[in-house]
């Protein structure tokens, strides 16, 4: 009996190890590829575009196709939740975790209206994507020193002004190891300067998708959560920290009751209490 038991579970583990080298092989050959060609067919077309279209809805149009394409690809079936509760008429400022390359795609699919990113300087020196950043109406900014960056944040308070909505990765870039890291407060601050609302959004299943450092796509349904907007009404930027930190806790409540990542945010207080 325990010899059959053996065999069964050398059996499974074998399966298991095809399945996943079968899987590599589907990432590497045939989904990275074909999003490597979407990616700069598209990215060309929406950078020639921009020439022709200064509003930027020919560009947002793309990014929307291009985002559609990557999940029709590799199957990946996005479900949203609580967008209804938002007026999307109105310009926010939208507030989400960072997990995968595939947030983006999954964000530009799901939301129903033109956005701006506010993205890290860095991203807007390298080529073609630092160009199609700019020409595509993008926001560059210090994410942790909004006082460093306050010409770009006012470029973003004069977007959500005009009603253009902002979306916002307050950590700074992925995570590597699927845990909600630290806010910076430029989104915040700009928020309060435009008196906009947040959007505390949650993205849930990108990172198990795709992980950081990883070409290895494995598919599995995805869910973007909405949560009810915190309003910004009389708040001034000495309440950047405060309202940085107000939403990550809504944020990390919902992210960590619907995720299959442990909850580590009482580890992580008490070994910031030993360092100080």
């Amino acid at each position: 009996m325990a010899e059959s038991t053996q065999v069964q579970v050398g059996t499974v583990r074998k399966e298991s190890g095809l399945r996943n080298f079968f899987s590599q092989l589907r990432s590497y050959f045939i989904y990275d590829p074909l999003i490597w060609f979407y990616t700069i067919f598209l990215g060309t077309l929406s950078l020639l575009s921009s020439f022709f279209d200064s509003s930027g809805v020919i560009q947002h149009g793309f990014a929307r196709l291009w985002a559609r394409m990557i999940l029709g690809t590799i199957g990946a079936q996005v479900t949203v939740e609580g967008l209804e509760r938002i007026d999307t008429s109105k310009a926010h400022v939208y507030v989400v975790n960072h997990l995968s390359a595939l947030d983006i795609p999954v964000l530009y699919a799901s939301l129903p209206f033109q956005f701006r990113i506010l993205a890290k300087r860095e991203l807007f020196r390298y080529p073609f994507m630092g160009w199609h950043l700019r020409r595509s109406g993008q926001i560059p900014v210090v994410l942790d020193n909004p006082r460093a960056s306050i010409r770009s944040l006012q470029l973003a308070v004069n977007a959500i002004k005009n009603n253009m909505s902002l979306l916002v990765f307050p950590e700074g870039g992925r995570s590597e190891d699927g845990q909600l890291h630290a806010f910076m407060g430029g989104a915040f601050f700009a928020a309060i300067r435009a008196q906009s609302d947040i959007v505390p959004m949650v993205l849930l299943g990108t990172y198990e998708t795709l992980k950081m450092n990883s070409f290895h796509i494995k598919p599995r349904p995805l869910r973007l959560l909405v949560t009810a907007p915190i309003s910004t009404a009389g708040l001034t930027t000495r309440n950047t920290e405060s309202l940085a930190a107000r939403t990550r806790e809504v944020i990390a409540d919902l992210y960590y009751s619907h995720s299959a990542v442990p909850d580590l945010r009482s580890q992580h207080q008490q070994r910031q209490e030993s360092v100080q």
